[in-house]
């Protein structure tokens, strides 16, 4: 029987895998509450705070403590929002996974996402070749949505060659 190797993944699919020691040594089963904290806390509190470490009680007990570090200064507004975060986590999870937060002043490092960059303008050439591959498309919005994806993928030069289909 012949061995056949898998084809290219993305780097996304291995993400997981990969960082799941790093969570796990800091209390995070997953890394769904550091990728997802602007969107638990908000984009105000995301830019002050993030989560650092999640320490658990012990066995078969509710209410782990998170660890946030918190920008100079935060660390009383965030003293008196806490009832409210701590909900908002819980809220996330589904079930009483935080029961306090501690509060570590320090520096907090905002990534902000890049912009999508723009796509270039097609040529004539270009235009007219993905028309003619989408005149047998009869549902306009499939057409168009054919045409959306078309338009990226011969801007980012992977799909003007033609040839294949």
């Amino acid at each position: 029987m012949a061995y056949k190797a898998p084809g290219p993944r993305g780097i996304a699919a291995a993400l997981p895998k990969v960082t799941r020691a790093v969570f796990k040594r800091q209390g995070f089963t997953k890394s769904d509450v550091l990728t997802n904290w602007k969107s638990i806390v908000g984009d105000e509190l995301a830019t002050r705070c993030c989560p650092e470490k999640l320490t658990w009680p012990g066995r078969g007990t509710d209410g782990a403590t998170l660890r946030v570090r918190v920008s100079s200064g935060w660390a009383p507004k965030m003293q008196h929002l806490e009832p409210r975060l701590v909900e908002r986590i819980n809220t996330y999870f589904g079930y009483r996974a935080v029961a306090r937060l501690k509060l570590v002043q320090g520096t907090v490092r905002v990534i902000e996402p890049r912009a999508p960059r723009q796509a270039r303008p097609l040529t004539d050439e270009e235009a007219d070749g993905l028309e003619q591959r989408l005149s047998a498309i009869k549902d306009p919005d499939l057409a168009a949505a054919m045409r959306g994806l078309g338009r990226q993928v011969i801007a980012a030069g992977t799909g003007s060659g033609g040839g294949q289909r």
